[in-house]
């Protein structure tokens, strides 16, 4: 019952052939699951597949994926440690009291380590971006949320959730900057009303940007380089000219040596 990489706790079940579940389709379940190691790339893409769904048409109330200082404490945020700092996403999918917001609700908060979650009003107070997303319980296809980060540019959120290899952008926050030290969890809960949570599968992956810009023009500018920094290839490298060149150096031995053995016969008459 332990991992060497995740630390898990409250009533999360984990079965590894097929999914880790943070809170089950009963009433008053609360679980979390965070890495021991933090995740230090720079930039970076999280893939998440996730499934919400249960027996109910009333249901609740959702989950969330950290990154933050904190880590492995449970609590009354969607299962996690309120007055966190760093980065909350909260895929709510009960309304407490948002009047005109569609249900479920995905919203992104930055938090200070002071500010609470505003509970009551699902998190409109402290809104840093957010979407609706109408179909992603109980969905036909699986369900998959996608996370890119440039360091200090930019956060995006896609998702796929109403046809599999469609992505429907949720927000993007300019100038957003993660905590140098931040841990990547999940936790969910249910209160009265209850829903299964499950984690399928997460994938975590650095990327890297191409040059572009001035760098771009200047790599240009350089002797001997084209626009992408890479040397351009030297006239008469490619296999046709060598094979070009092979072929007459062949003639030119072999008309050497006819021309040898000729003087030699000749040569040898004279004698």
């Amino acid at each position: 019952m332990q991992s060497r990489w995740f630390d898990f706790g409250g009533d999360t079940i984990v079965r590894t052939d097929k999914y880790i579940r943070l809170a089950s389709d009963k009433p008053s379940r609360t679980g979390w699951i965070f890495s021991r190691v933090p995740l230090t790339a720079t930039n970076w893409e999280i893939l998440v597949e996730f499934k919400i769904h249960g027996q109910g048409n009333l249901y609740g109330d959702g989950f969330a994926m950290w990154l933050t200082k904190q880590r492995a404490m449970g609590g009354n945020v969607f299962g996690s440690v309120d007055n966190f700092e760093g980065l909350g996403v909260f895929f709510d999918t009960y309304k407490n009291n948002r009047p005109g917001t569609v249900f479920p609700y995905i919203v992104a908060m930055n938090g200070d380590g002071k500010t609470p979650y505003d509970k009551d009003n699902d998190g409109k107070a402290n809104e840093l971006a957010g979407c609706s997303a109408r179909g992603i319980r109980n969905a036909n296809i699986p369900t998959k949320a996608r996370f890119t980060y440039f360091a200090d540019k930019s956060l995006k959120l896609e998702l796929q959730y109403k046809t599999e290899d469609e992505w429907t952008e949720c927000f993007e926050i300019p100038n957003y900057k993660i905590p140098p030290v931040a841990y990547l969890g999940f936790s969910a809960e249910t209160g009265e009303l209850s829903d299964n949570h499950d984690i399928i599968s997460v994938k975590t992956l650095n990327l890297y940007q191409h040059n572009s810009g001035s760098n771009a023009a200047a790599a240009a500018s350089s002797p001997g380089k084209g626009a992408s920094g890479m040397k351009q290839p030297k006239e008469g490298g490619s296999w046709s000219w060598f094979f070009f060149k092979f072929v007459i150096f062949g003639l030119v031995v072999t008309g050497a040596y006819v021309g040898f053995t000729v003087y030699r016969a000749r040569q040898r008459d004279r004698f």
